[in-house]
C-alpha cells in the first residue's frame, strides 16, 4: 500500500493563517531549531503555503488574504529547558503572554512570536523557582 501522506509528516499538523508567516518561520528556526520543509510563494512573493519541522511535528502556515483572514493559533510545546527558550524568544522580539511559573506538575510560560503564533512552553517536573531574567 502506498503511504497516504508525505514521508516524515504526522497524520495531523496544525495550520496557521498569518499576516506575516515569514516572521513565524524565521522565529521557529531561531528559537526552536526548526527546519523549513517547503515554502510556496505566489507571483507577488506572498507565502501561499509553508511547512516547517519542529522535532516530530510539522507546522504548516500560509499568508492571510481577504478570502482567508488571519486567525489566532496557540500551540503547547513540551521541552527540556523552558527558561532557555523563554530568554531566546524574548531576544527574538516575542511578546510576553505569561511569565514561566509552576502550574500543577508543569513549569510553563507563554509568548507570542512576531508572526502572530502564541506558544505555550512547558517542562514537566521542573524546579519550583527559576531565574528567568
Amino acid at each position: 500500500m502506498t503511504d497516504f501522506r508525505p514521508q516524515g509528516y504526522p497524520a495531523i499538523s496544525p495550520y496557521a493563517v498569518l499576516d506575516d508567516p515569514e516572521a513565524s518561520l524565521s522565529f521557529v528556526e531561531q528559537a526552536f531549531g526548526g527546519t523549513r520543509l517547503t515554502v510556496m510563494q505566489d507571483d507577488d512573493g506572498r507565502i501561499r503555503h509553508a511547512a516547517i519541522r519542529i522535532g516530530e511535528t510539522v507546522l504548516m502556515m500560509g499568508q492571510s488574504s481577504a478570502e482567508w483572514p488571519a486567525t489566532d493559533l496557540h500551540l503547547h510545546f513540551y521541552m527540556p529547558d523552558v527558561d532557555d527558550i523563554w530568554r531566546r524568544a524574548l531576544s527574538l522580539s516575542a511578546t510576553r503572554v505569561q511569565e514561566p511559573m509552576r502550574r500543577g506538575d508543569d513549569y510553563r510560560g507563554g509568548f507570542r512570536d512576531p508572526g502572530g503564533i502564541t506558544w505555550w512552553i512547558a517542562c514537566m517536573g521542573a524546579p519550583d523557582t527559576k531565574d528567568i531574567d
